[in-house]
């Protein structure tokens, strides 16, 4: 019989972690860990208001399968009982390590997929002035690839101000919905004139439809406007890209389909993450075949990670070993 503990922890931001829609300094996460007494599974999550989610209504969901998992709900019917969400993602991602765990096997066996290999994952900027996020960017300036989160007013000079003390760094930019269909051409000639690469989400989800109509001279990338697989269909017109993250999904088994659907699209894709240790990471490794850019550099922004944690040197994160997860 399968048994379920949830807790609720604190870690704390290396400094501030700043976007369009505040800061903070530290990340509260939600563990979900199942045992049948002889193994154990792990998995984090981390809620978000932004989707209506609290750290304690998410624990209150995942502590009240209990019963359900211990009469036989496996991951596979989680996505009728839940859904798609952080609470979801935590159980899904526990319920994979037990898999892995009780067949002796890796998770990525498991899903029928080769090996993850290490891959270079973006490191985030976080808004400022353009003073402010220079001098950050020429402290990460030997990091290959930097995600900028910009938002709104200035962000012309944000931007420049960054390409400024990165020369070298390819760039991605986070407008964390905050540009306006006034504003998002001016926007995008400076990110052009900064060499970007991506784009995330310049336009608030549901009040996007300028991205229609305007030349797209780089892609630009659904994150807020998509979660799972049921909104991809109404996005192919106005997005290049989607950005992956588990916690919007629901977990590893619909972000695999999702990623699969989105390259039958011809969408790109990021593996992206909310700001979590390296339990909330690690399952999300196995999507970093499909993606064209990872960002899973949430470990990178704490103070301290969990122990073990994932392997980063630099910006390279290798796979997880199986005392983390999978």
């Amino acid at each position: 019989m399968i048994r379920l503990a949830t807790a609720i922890e604190p870690w704390p931001i290396a400094g501030r972690f700043t976007i369009s829609r505040g800061s903070r300094t530290e990340a509260v996460v939600v563990t979900a860990t199942v045992t049948d007494g002889t193994v154990t599974g792990r998995g984090e999550c981390v809620p978000y208001a932004r989707y209506g989610e609290t750290v304690e209504g998410v624990r209150d969901l995942i502590a009240a399968q209990e019963d359900a998992l211990a009469a036989g709900l496996d991951r596979r019917g989680l996505a009728a009982r839940l859904p798609a969400g952080a609470a979801r993602n935590a159980l899904d991602c526990a319920l994979w390590d037990l898999e892995a765990k009780r067949a002796g096997r890796p998770a990525h066996a498991l899903a029928g997929l080769p090996a993850p290999a290490p891959v270079t994952t973006c490191y985030t900027l976080s808004l400022g002035s353009p003073e402010e996020m220079a001098a950050a960017a020429r402290m990460a300036a030997a990091r290959p690839l930097l995600k900028v989160k910009l938002g709104g007013a200035g962000d012309p000079e944000r931007i420049a101000a960054v390409r400024r003390g990165a020369p070298d760094s390819r760039l991605v930019v986070d407008a964390n919905e905050a540009w306006s269909p006034e504003t998002i051409e001016a926007n995008l000639a400076a990110c052009v004139a900064a060499g970007v690469e991506l784009i995330e989400q310049p336009l608030p989800a549901g009040d996007d439809a300028a991205l229609r109509t305007i030349a797209r001279p780089i892609p630009i990338c659904a994150d807020e406007s998509l979660h799972d697989r049921a909104g991809l269909d109404g996005l192919t017109d106005r997005y290049d890209a989607i950005n992956i993250k588990l916690d919007k999904a629901g977990g590893l088994t619909e972000a695999l389909l999702l990623a699969q659907a989105a390259k039958a699209r011809g969408l790109s894709i990021m593996v992206g993450c909310m700001l979590g240790t390296s339990l909330a990471m690690a399952p999300a490794m196995l999507l970093a075949g499909y993606a064209d850019f990872v960002d899973l550099d949430g470990p990178l922004l704490l103070s301290r990670d969990r122990e073990p944690g994932l392997l980063f040197e630099g910006s390279l994160v290798h796979p997880p070993e199986p005392a983390l997860w999978g």
